[in-house]
């Protein structure tokens, strides 16, 4: 544990650099409330995305990095913004037409669409809960409702009263002339709708804890700002939590970044200590467009799910969170591939090696062993060549090739060829263009086939990728990475493709045999 701890304290990785970052906030000592406390948010708004996934995903890296560097205790939350007002009708639900008559009203006043729960904030907070528990995150789960209506907001609120011209000040540098005109930092509640108030403030009464408002029929009202009578606007709100928790670290994406000196002075104003920060670039699409829930572009978690484990998610969410990336369906299989070579070299790295490696901080430092014999890449070409609709098609390949797999001793690998199979049959034999050789790729076909043909050294694969190596050399491919480019695109109808020799031993010798006839006679498109 010593030597990990050292380790640590000088590691690259980016979950470790942030959470010194983090210890330095308390290098004299444990804060007074006794742990360092984590949050990440969560609009509950529609269903969980796969940015909620990779925001506690990341976020618990680098909560699971500072307990390796101190023994502070930490604890995590996951608050739900369940007071905001249904400004719009989510498209995806059912009951339309009763859900119009609540607009306005926060989430947790609406009545659940799905008749399952108490309300549509319940429910959607029920399947926040359902999704952070399926990937076994660990985390203490906070509703805003609650949050205002227990009283355990009041001494945060009744201080911003006491400060509301701080407050305003702040907020008012930030807007446009026109909103500053009948901008508050407080939402009433009306008491008998219990819409949420989009209204100006006639009067704000610091000694009695109160705000006058008039509503749209122009009667007036004075509630006091305790109790849930009230909510704040969004970015009042971001800090006023801060101060109000005591939060150490939260982390947001870029479209925040903007807002941070917003938050750490409401923050701030209110009593508190800003904490940590870290801002994450957002996910594009495959038009390099921002990845949106609303509108629906790029990929969900269910998607991804679909095609891969979620294992090969959490080790794309650790590349590079600085850096904007592709979150489209051609990232799933390098990301397969990558995790489990990850996996496969970990055993032999010294301390310092497996902290900087993405497993370390997927599984929190208990890494499992690869049982991938055949990488997904491969799988994916298997399924091409040999038009696999099914698992059992590409285990009788695999079972040939390593003897002692099988679905039950090797169920990732089970799981992974269904993944295959569903990816082939979805992503790659649609965009498949198989091309005729030229004379020189055919004449090399031709040699590489009758080697095949001669062919008396084994299934090594090593040895099978220096004898297509040396054919694509004998025919003056210069760089040699142009035959092999031709291999693909005659053979398996793309541009890129696995190491051939890997191929030819996995899906067989006679068979790529009759595969390179086929490409030579034009039957493969």
């Amino acid at each position: 544990m010593t030597d990990m701890r050292d380790a640590a304290m000088t590691s690259k990785a980016w979950p470790f650099e942030e959470a010194r970052r983090l210890l330095k906030r308390y290098e004299s000592g444990a804060p007074a409330k006794g742990y360092v406390l984590f949050e990440t948010g969560y609009g509950p708004s529609g269903l969980p995305h796969i940015g909620t996934f990779g925001e506690v995903l990341r976020t618990t890296m680098i909560r699971r990095a500072f307990e390796t560097i101190s023994d502070i205790p930490t604890r995590m939350i996951c608050f739900s913004d369940d007071m905001d007002g249904m400004r719009k009708i989510p498209g995806n639900v059912p009951n339309q037409e009763m859900l119009r008559e609540h607009l306005q009203k926060p989430l947790t006043s609406v009545p659940d669409p799905f008749g399952e729960f108490e309300s549509f904030g319940h429910h959607n907070n029920a399947m926040l809960r359902r999704f952070l528990d399926t990937f076994g995150f660990e985390y203490e789960f906070y509703s805003a409702t609650d949050f205002y209506k227990s009283g355990q907001f009041d001494e945060t609120l009744l201080r911003a009263v006491e400060r509301y011209d701080d407050l305003m000040a702040v907020m008012l540098k930030s807007l446009r002339d026109e909103r500053q005109q009948t901008y508050s930092i407080f939402l009433p509640l009306h008491p008998e709708t219990g819409r949420v108030m989009y209204v100006p403030l006639k009067e704000i009464s610091a000694r009695d804890g109160t705000i006058t408002f008039d509503d749209d029929s122009g009667r007036e009202w004075t509630v006091p700002v305790t109790g849930g009578n009230v909510k704040l606007q969004w970015k009042p709100d971001f800090g006023a939590r801060w101060a109000a928790l005591d939060v150490d670290f939260e982390m947001y994406g870029k479209d925040h970044s903007t807002n941070t000196p917003i938050y750490d002075s409401i923050c701030e104003i209110l009593g508190g200590r800003a904490p940590e920060h870290f801002t994450y670039e957002l996910f594009l699409d495959d038009k390099g467009q921002k990845i949106s829930k609303s509108s629906g572009n790029g990929i969900s978690i269910d998607e991804w799910l679909t095609y891969a484990s979620s294992e090969s998610l959490s080790y794309f969410m650790f590349q590079k969170p600085k850096t904007a990336k592709r979150l489209f369906f051609d990232v799933i299989p390098k990301a397969v591939d990558e995790y489990h070579q990850q996996l496969r070299a970990y055993p032999e790295q010294d301390a310092a090696g497996k902290l900087a490696n993405p497993v370390h901080h997927i599984h929190n430092g208990k890494v499992p062993a690869s049982n991938m014999v055949v990488p997904f890449a491969m799988l994916l070409n298997l399924a091409s060549v040999s038009g696999a609709e099914d698992k059992g098609t590409l285990w009788g390949f695999i079972r040939r090739y390593a003897p002692d797999a099988s679905a039950a001793t090797h169920p990732d690998l089970d799981a992974a060829v269904g993944h295959a199979v569903r990816y082939f049959n979805d992503f790659v034999k649609p965009e498949r263009s198989f091309r005729a050789p030229d004379a020189r790729e055919r004449a090399a076909l031709e040699d590489l086939k009758a080697k095949l043909q001669e062919w008396t050294g084994g299934t090594d694969p090593e040895e099978l990728q220096t004898m297509v190596f040396a054919v694509g050399k004998d025919h003056g491919f210069e760089p040699l990475r142009d035959w092999f480019k031709a291999l693909y695109e005659v053979l398996l109808g793309a541009s890129q493709g696995p190491r051939f020799g890997g191929f030819i031993a996995l899906y067989g010798i006679d068979e790529t045999v009759a595969l390179i006839d086929r490409g030579l006679a034009g039957e493969l498109g």
